[in-house]
């Protein structure tokens, strides 16, 4: 079960920062990694969860996923299209999606996906977005359209942590709040008092 707060890192090391402060859930998000890269990076993080009672979930590399025995895998749209979703549930591996509109929402849900991600909330640094901001409403109308667990991610701060449940998501994906904070450990800790 996907725990209230889990933050997305780009790699291994911050996995072995964060972890072990009592995370229960958290995403790998490597980009751009060559193979044997990509192995080396969800083993590190696999180590490091299985030290800290921690759930992993890898973002894309699905078939590393598998072969490695992460606990989730998350995909968008695109990489959802290319993934042999048989192999993904026949290894176990909870599937996470990643969606913005309603007919994303609709492919989505065709796939029988474990939790759906809906994003952006806010406006967000991270990345350049084709999609505008979702705010507060759409979590209550997605919310109202799945059985399964619903992420909340982009622009959310621990500050606006609470109206983000009170919307209806049941769990909150966070990069930029802790990536790019001064402290990255001491917001994540003030994330966990957050959702408590």
């Amino acid at each position: 079960m996907l725990h209230k707060f889990y933050p997305v890192v780009p790699d291994a090391g911050w996995v072995k920062r964060l972890a072990p402060l009592g995370v229960k859930t958290v995403q790998l998000r490597l980009k751009d990694a060559p193979p044997d890269e990509v192995r080396r990076q969800i083993a590190d993080c696999l180590e490091a969860c299985a030290a800290a009672d921690c759930q992993l979930i890898v973002n894309d590399y699905w078939r590393d996923a598998i072969d490695l025995g992460a606990d989730y895998i998350h995909l968008g749209q695109e990489d959802l299209a290319a993934a042999d979703l048989a192999a993904i549930k026949a290894a176990k591996l909870k599937l996470g999606l990643s969606t913005h509109s309603h007919e994303e929402l609709a492919t989505a849900l065709a796939a029988e996906p474990d939790y759906v991600a809906l994003g952006p909330i806010y406006e967000t640094k991270l990345k350049k977005m084709k999609w505008a901001p979702q705010g507060l409403d759409r979590l209550g109308d997605w919310k109202s359209r799945i059985a399964c667990p619903l992420v909340a991610i982009g622009g959310i701060t621990v500050e606006r942590a609470r109206a983000v449940l009170d919307a209806g998501a049941d769990s909150i994906a966070v990069v930029t709040d802790v990536v790019m904070h001064a402290d990255p450990e001491t917001r994540v800790r003030e994330w966990l008092r957050a959702v408590a």
